[in-house]
């Protein structure tokens, strides 16, 4: 009995394979996390850092500054109306006292980010130390 061999015709196209093989993706994405896994340093030290405690012998009454800024980018120290080379005066001036007053920074939810950003640097740049921002809760929901 004669047997039949059959070929497969290579002139006959084959309907594309429907499942895409992830095997190679994920080999990829596993070598990849172990890369980054170990690449990350391990913590071995610590920093200490010396928080303030409870102050024992500060009165109710220190000596502070206002730094505001309204909504129409208007400076004021102490509430009155400055202009930012007055501001800088203001602030050499209570840095160089022998007890600094606190200064703080309070500017307008509606004040522009960078006369405040400006501003900042105007109040590093004159030397405060003791430097506070106040009203931070009235941004809370800003823009929500």
């Amino acid at each position: 009995m004669p047997v039949a061999i059959t070929r497969p015709n290579p002139f006959v196209r084959k309907p594309p394979m429907g499942e895409m093989n992830v095997t190679p993706f994920i080999d990829v994405l596993l070598v990849l996390l172990i890369m980054i896994m170990m690449s990350v340093p391990i913590a071995t030290h610590n920093t200490s850092v010396d928080l303030p405690g409870p102050c024992t012998d500060c009165s109710s009454n220190s000596a502070e500054n206002t730094v505001f800024i309204d909504a129409q980018d208007q400076l004021f120290w102490n509430g009155q109306p400055v202009t930012a080379e007055r501001l800088s005066e203001q602030v050499r001036y209570a840095a160089s006292l022998q007890d600094e007053p606190m200064l703080r920074f309070e500017p307008d939810p509606y004040a522009s980010y960078d006369r405040s950003a400006k501003t900042i640097a105007l109040i590093k740049d004159a030397g405060a130390n003791k430097f506070a921002f106040v009203g931070n809760a009235q941004h809370r929901e800003f823009e929500r």
